[in-house]
């Protein structure tokens, strides 16, 4: 018998695997998705250092090193796109973030659970309309001749046409986000504030304690590390801004301040003939930036707060 091995830790370890062998089954299926799906795709990134072609393929293709990386370090078009995709994301960040940790405090206030829930139904059903649809509801609505500019013009005033006019645009986009997205969210802060202990509210309420205290000491510190990895991983995507949204509702008018590092992707990488280690190569350099956002956030929430952050 070997002594370096402990075989009652053994038999503990495949009385546990046993134990919970249908679940590891389970999983299976998710490991799989996230191998093919995430994983293997990944050896795409090599384009980024080669001047890929179809004929030669994704090892035949001839070798450049950075230079794709140069190249949209010298193009201005970049640093432009790169500007508005901070910009807009700094804006859902600011914006977009808290709005769901205020609606989900306010509906958890509210004691007729009836009206709770008709109004927690209709605040997460647009997360289910698609982009498209979402886009050709707000073109009749906002656009030059649309409802709300009817309206407008019936009482004397200037129509706008908010779709088209870059100094709204932004905020346009960044608004229809978060009327898009703010039920949906909050149903993890609701979630989180569900296992808050009612006993806490109680003696607060004996010691005389007012809503607004019982908020600022009881409810908020109850929900902190949840707020803090939510928080974190909404850095994961700060540079995605929304693709989906502005594929449909970008034009060429609103372009200078609306195409983000994505929308540029897609457009130098498919509707332009064989650039695609260019584009592979501003994708990498988007994903490196995003990597280092998550590790600095997650780094300050664990300073913060030793239980908050993701690791």
């Amino acid at each position: 018998m070997n002594p370096y091995v402990d075989e009652g830790n053994i038999k503990n370890k495949l009385r546990t695997l046993k134990k919970y062998l249908p679940f590891y089954i389970l999983f299976i299926p998710v490991i799989l998705y996230y191998i093919i799906f995430a994983y293997l795709p990944m050896a795409g990134i090599v384009i980024a250092f080669k001047d890929y072609n179809f004929l030669d393929g994704l090892w035949g293709s001839k070798w450049v090193g950075f230079d794709n990386f140069r190249d949209f370090i010298k193009n201005g078009d970049f640093w432009l796109v790169f500007k508005n995709t901070i910009i807009i994301s700094g804006m859902r960040i600011l914006f977009g973030f808290p709005a769901p940790i205020l609606f989900a405090l306010l509906l958890h206030e509210v004691k007729n659970r009836r009206f709770k829930k008709f109004v927690q139904t209709v605040s997460y059903l647009p997360h289910f309309i698609s982009w498209v649809v979402i886009s050709g509801m707000l073109f009749s609505f906002f656009s030059g001749s649309g409802m709300v500019n009817q309206v407008v013009k019936f009482f004397g005033g200037e129509p706008v046409d908010f779709l088209s006019n870059e100094k709204y645009f932004r905020q346009f986009l960044v608004g229809t986000a978060i009327w898009k997205e703010i039920g949906w969210s909050a149903i993890i802060y609701l979630a989180a504030l569900t296992g808050v202990d009612p006993v806490l509210y109680e003696a607060a309420m004996i010691d005389g304690a007012s809503r607004k205290q019982r908020l600022w000491y009881i409810t908020l510190p109850s929900i902190r590390s949840v707020v803090s990895v939510m928080f974190v991983l909404s850095f994961a995507n700060v540079l995605a801004a929304g693709f989906d949204q502005v594929l449909v509702m970008i034009n060429p008018s609103v372009s200078g301040v609306a195409e983000i590092i994505d929308y540029y992707v897609y457009r130098v990488g498919l509707q332009q003939v064989n650039n695609y280690s260019y584009a592979t190569a501003v994708g990498v350099f988007k994903s490196v930036i995003s990597l280092g956002l998550v590790l600095i956030t997650n780094y300050g929430a664990k300073k913060i707060d030793e239980e908050s952050g993701l690791w």
